[in-house]
């Protein structure tokens, strides 16, 4: 039961159907468009929970394609540079996650948008790795979507979503799909105005990972260095969700430094902080709220096990557990009215079948920007030319240069 992949297209879904009786929504209305605008596509997708409570879609296991590095400067490498291995923690580890915030700690300037360059370098350098089934591929990569791990995590959560908005820009170029998240105004308000006890805790996740990673498979972890937040190790993953050919990348925090351990993505570990339980209500909100953003995060790329530090209010790791992905759903289920795997998927394929459905003009100036608040549906817009613009020029001239001279 623990699989919840498809490894090939016959096998039967892992996931159960989970419809009640009374909220059973197939026949999602918004995708059937009246008879006098067959050609119309719908104008916004609902994103209400019940309307997704159907059979768990198709998800091929994601196969890793490649990998990329980023340095403390943020320059790409095409390699495993920033790689670490991930070091087993003694079981009270007392690691203080306040150490060097003041002293030792290089933050990475999150007002900078890097949109999906880093990924989009990684493609130019790594065409021949993606992998075409169809002779003919519709699209010159071959795949229908490229964007980021993060964005695709957002839409997952979304029917369950009631704080916070997003915002997706969305351009079609040689056949592909590629999205891009654009800032909201909440968004920006809420990263302007962190408080100092925020701009903290957001040290500690990352000084977690530096107690629970060594930069070489017989190391052990530094906790004396420097916390970087520039530097990252990215998988670049191909998988298919439904009728959807996804290319992604996503940020990897260790792997298993086992030599028997399974290829990637099944090698890597997730890390993850998070307050203590005390109460039985923080473990309901921990289950209903924190799992489901977990889940969604190590699900999508296949990411098999997330390590969580638990820390008290003082920044003080006190216990530390092992998760693994494909058993979080059977935690949660005992949890009233909780969140369920399946909404989170079928809603994803079907925003990915909205989007196709409107994206349908190929130029890479053209922006098609979906909008998403709680309690309302996913609409859109469209400007060509505008701030939204995000394929940049370097890309789309390569891209056309590979294609000529390959015809």
């Amino acid at each position: 039961m623990a699989q919840r992949y498809h490894r090939d297209h016959h096998q039967e879904s892992v996931y159960k159907r989970c419809t009640d009786s009374g909220s059973d929504y197939n026949t999602n209305k918004r995708h059937r468009p009246s008879d006098e605008s067959q050609q119309r596509s719908p104008e916004t997708l609902g994103a209400h929970r019940q309307m997704y409570e159907r059979n768990f879609p198709l998800y091929k296991q994601p196969v890793e394609v490649g990998f990329f590095s980023l340095d403390s400067q943020r320059n790409f490498f095409n390699d495993q540079r920033q790689m670490r291995y991930y070091v087993q923690p003694r079981k009270s580890p007392d690691f203080n996650l306040r150490d060097g915030y003041t002293s030792r700690f290089v933050k990475r300037d999150d007002s900078v948008k890097e949109r999906l360059d880093h990924l989009l370098q990684w493609i130019l350098v790594n065409r021949d790795k993606i992998q075409t089934r169809d002779q003919t591929p519709s699209s010159a990569l071959g795949v229908d979507f490229v964007t980021w791990r993060g964005h695709l995590t957002k839409v997952l959560t979304t029917p369950y979503e009631t704080q916070e908005g997003w915002m997706l820009a969305a351009s079609k170029f040689r056949g592909t799909i590629y999205i891009s998240e654009v800032e909201t105004e909440a968004a920006r308000v809420n990263r302007e105005s962190r408080s100092e006890r925020q701009e903290e805790m957001m040290y500690w996740g990352y000084k977690f990972e530096q107690y629970m990673c060594a930069d070489n498979v017989d190391g052990t972890p530094d906790s004396g260095g420097v916390v970087n937040t520039n530097e990252a190790f990215c998988t670049v993953v191909q998988t298919r969700l439904a009728d959807h050919k996804l290319l992604f990348s996503g940020e990897v925090d260790c792997r298993v430094k086992e030599p028997d351990a399974p290829p990637a993505p099944g090698c890597y570990v997730e890390l993850k902080t998070s307050a203590e339980i005390c109460t039985p209500k923080q473990r309901s909100n921990f289950h209903r709220y924190k799992l489901l953003k977990w889940w969604a995060q190590s699900f999508l790329p296949g990411v098999p096990q997330i390590v969580a530090g638990f820390r008290d209010h003082d920044g003080v790791v006190v216990s530390v557990e092992t998760f693994q992905t494909s058993k979080i759903s059977q935690l949660i289920k005992n949890e009233y009215n909780c969140w369920k795997p399946t909404v989170c998927m079928n809603f994803c394929s079907d925003l990915l079948s909205f989007v196709k459905s409107v994206v349908k003009e190929d130029d890479p100036r053209l922006v098609y920007l979906f909008r998403w608040d709680p309690h309302r549906d996913v609409s859109y817009t469209v400007h060509r030319d505008s701030q939204y613009t995000f394929l940049p020029d370097w890309y789309i001239k390569d891209m056309k240069s590979h294609h000529s001279s390959h015809h």
